[in-house]
């Protein structure tokens, strides 16, 4: 009989026994933390929209960052069901199907909009890399809308064909970008973030 725990421990890591000591719900906090490291995009008292927040270790960073002046709020179609502090709002909604009147009940005049939004895989690169694409195009067009002039975006995108031409457009709208790929990404995968900065 096989050890029903085998596929999960093949998936552990430094990372992933890390975020269980700080109390973090996934490893993907530390992609965020190399970012912030890096570029210093969320700022003490900014108010921050997290696309697909769950499981919940962006919003939670996010809120330490912002610290309780601030505002985090998190959309996911999945319920987070982790204990937030009380500067946290999360939305449960699908982002591909998100409509103008939910988006104008979280609020505008957002600083920074983060997404680390992926698809469920398929195996099939070309597939994965199209709806990654998706979600990115999705993730950005929110920022567009609700993002105050001068803020930032941050997203997570699988590198395909359509990968280039996400990043002219994130260009096109900010003045500065940059492509960023953390050390604490899995060696194997294909993910990548672009970064904007300074919404026209």
């Amino acid at each position: 009989m096989k050890n029903p725990t085998t596929k999960r421990n093949r998936w552990e890591d430094h990372f992933s026994r890390q975020a269980k000591k700080e109390n973090f719900p996934a490893r993907s906090v530390y992609k965020l933390k190399e970012i912030q490291h890096k570029y210093r995009l969320i700022k003490k008292g900014d108010k921050i929209l997290d696309l697909g927040c769950y499981p919940g270790s962006w919003l939670l960073y996010a809120a330490e960052l912002t610290g309780k002046e601030g505002l985090v709020v998190g959309v996911d179609r999945k319920p987070v069901s982790i204990n937030i502090p009380s500067h946290v709002k999360i939305y449960t909604c699908d982002i591909l199907s998100i409509e103008d009147e939910f988006l104008q009940s979280m609020g505008k005049d957002f600083n920074v909009v983060i997404s680390d939004m992926a698809p469920p895989t398929t195996g099939n690169k070309f597939v994965d890399a199209a709806r990654s694409s998706d979600l990115s195009r999705a993730a950005l067009s929110v920022a567009r809308k609700v993002l105050t002039p001068g803020g930032s975006f941050l997203c997570k995108i699988f590198q395909g064909e359509d990968f280039k031409t996400f990043s002219d457009l994130v260009k096109s709208i900010f003045n500065k970008h940059k492509i960023f790929k953390p050390q604490s990404s899995r060696k194997a995968s294909r993910e990548i973030y672009i970064i904007g900065f300074g919404k026209n």
